[in-house]
């Protein structure tokens, strides 16, 4: 395989290609001035070599040849960068890729710059959402392997990254794994193993990885991983503390940016859309390469109603960065102002994509599940995340299997995962909005009208086509009738007194929604009543996870 190929000339040509079909002018803010000073210290976690993604740059072993450090330039700056626990900009790794590249034709036997080769080719796939790097990354990794078949413990973490940027998080997490048994006090191996974790659902896990990391390493990009760990158990006001604490910390503008994005994410997910909006374009003049933000400008954008600026900023970002989620994004947005030709072109680009992702081992399930779910197939959204949820049981996944069900007319089935869903703990207002829908085709209508609360509470801006088909629905129900908990939770508090079968007149959809998920169960004592008015035994709770200790309490 050749690897001194012009990596500038194959980025030239897709963006040409994309900016053909979106017919776009991009447009990005100025750079702003230096990151804010150390205002306290704070032990924090920065994986030294990971970069933006997670993916592990490799701090060369003491055995082996040694390649000398490069020139003043690019290549220097990002291997100072990687070595020194910050991330690089695409140019600088383009740059990294081509010393060492350079290096390793005339020293193959060195399995340490193949390692580094190899991940940051992996590295310069993530960033410009370009799947066709990974098959070299992955050459590039099993290079170093045949140099040095045992302990190779660069190779086997990069080829953990590796697994996780095609969505494989089960063998990431296998390869993750059999480092740490290995090397468990390797900080390399926990930013692979965590994202492998929390695509597999496990919290727990998850949460245990990260602390270890906080333990082995210091600095702001474990803060936005560590963030990411405590969002997916609903701590938000942690993870709000942590990526403040990081975007603070930050000491070059790719990685304020990034957690600036991260930052936008989460306020948007709360549903703030104005606060999100102003972090996308902090991280823009940051960095006018974090083209992430400009997918979230887009997204925070459509939800305040400015719909043609969110096209413009969607076609930007889909023309540098074309992700599946963004392409999906824009076809919903284009749908929900009825524009279904332009929505459909773009639901094509989105197939063509998953086809080109797929030839590059990548595997896009989830988001073609749904897809299919909403604008395809149902059936086949079924058979394809039911593949991914065995393969990969995360709540992301739960929930669109179950959605898919639902839309493929087996509501009882789908309402099962959905619950599931969202008592992980992910506070999710599309996770609530589709418990809602199954809940009122089934009837039970006490239920459909909490949960559509909840993700109307949660995000009222959640999506284009779903928000107001969540404000509709929530109208269609009214208010429920007088007589407060009997009518909402099939049951009243005096019914405990009158045995068992005291269920009262409440139907039995009233009293299975009280018990369906951690939001509803807020009523405690009455949710606990309704368990046992002849609806079967209450689900128990998923045990909390081992929460980790926020970076404030940190000394």
């Amino acid at each position: 395989m050749e690897i001194a190929k012009t990596e500038q000339d194959a980025d030239a040509a897709r963006r040409a290609a994309w900016l053909s079909a979106s017919a776009a002018a991009r447009r990005t803010s100025p750079r702003s001035g230096p990151p804010k000073a150390l205002k306290r210290t704070v032990r924090v976690a920065l994986a030294a070599g990971v970069l933006i993604g997670g993916v592990v740059l490799i701090m060369p072993d003491d055995q082996g040849p040694k390649a000398p450090p490069p020139a003043p330039g690019p290549a220097a700056r990002a291997l100072t960068a990687v070595t020194g626990g910050a991330p690089a900009s695409v140019a600088d790794v383009t740059a990294l890729i081509t010393d060492r590249a350079a290096w390793v034709r005339t020293h193959p036997k060195d399995e340490a710059s193949w390692a580094v080769l190899g991940s940051a080719y992996l590295e310069r796939g993530v960033r410009g959402a370009d799947s066709s790097f990974y098959p070299r990354a992955e050459w590039a990794l099993r290079r170093s392997l045949e140099v040095r078949p045992k302990d190779n413990l660069d190779a086997e973490t990069g080829l953990a990254a590796l697994a996780n940027a095609r969505h494989d998080y089960a063998a990431a997490r296998t390869l993750a794994e059999s480092v740490r048994a290995r090397k468990a006090d390797r900080w390399t191996l926990y930013p692979p193993l965590i994202e492998a974790y929390n695509g597999l659902g496990d919290a727990k896990g998850a949460a245990k990885a990260v602390e270890r990391l906080l333990e082995l390493r210091e600095g702001p990009a474990a803060l936005t991983q560590a963030a990411e760990v405590y969002r997916a158990h609903g701590w938000r006001e942690d993870a709000s503390v942590a990526l403040d604490e990081a975007i603070a910390h930050a000491t070059s503008p790719v990685q304020k940016a990034a957690s600036l994005v991260a930052a936008g994410d989460l306020a948007w997910e709360r549903g703030e859309p104005e606060a999100a909006l102003a972090r996308y374009e902090a991280a823009l003049r940051t960095d006018p390469g974090a083209h992430a933000a400009l997918a979230g400008r887009a997204r925070a954008e459509a939800g305040l109603g400015r719909k043609q600026d969110a096209q413009r900023d969607y076609l930007a970002a889909v023309a540098v960065l074309p992700r599946p989620e963004y392409l999906l994004e824009l076809g919903e947005l284009y749908e929900s102002q009825g524009l279904d030709g332009d929505a459909r072109t773009w639901f094509g680009k989105l197939q063509e994509l998953a086809a080109r992702d797929g030839s590059n081992g990548v595997d896009d399930a989830l988001v073609l599940g749904r897809f299919e779910a909403d604008h395809g197939s149902a059936h086949a959204a079924v058979d394809r995340l039911e593949a991914e949820w065995k393969a990969h049981p995360s709540p992301a996944v739960e929930d669109a299997l179950g959605w898919a069900m639902y839309r493929a007319g087996e509501p009882e089935e789908g309402l099962t995962h959905v619950r599931k869903a969202t008592d992980s703990g992910v506070r999710s207002a599309l996770f609530s909005y589709h418990q809602a829908v199954i809940e009122r085709e089934l009837g039970q209508s006490g239920a459909a009208r909490r949960h559509l609360q909840d993700a109307l509470r949660t995000n009222p801006y959640f999506s284009p086509l779903l928000g107001p088909k969540a404000k509709e629905a929530l109208t269609a129900l009214g208010e429920p009738p007088e007589g407060g908990p009997r009518d909402m939770y099939g049951h009243v508090a005096a019914a405990a007194a009158s045995g068992p079968s005291g269920s009262g007149s409440g139907s039995g959809s009233g009293g299975e929604g009280s018990s369906s998920s951690g939001s509803s169960s807020s009523q405690s004592g009455q949710s606990g009543q309704s368990g046992q008015s002849g609806q079967g035994a209450k689900r128990p709770a998923k045990p909390r996870p081992a929460k980790p200790a926020k970076p404030s309490q940190r000394h």
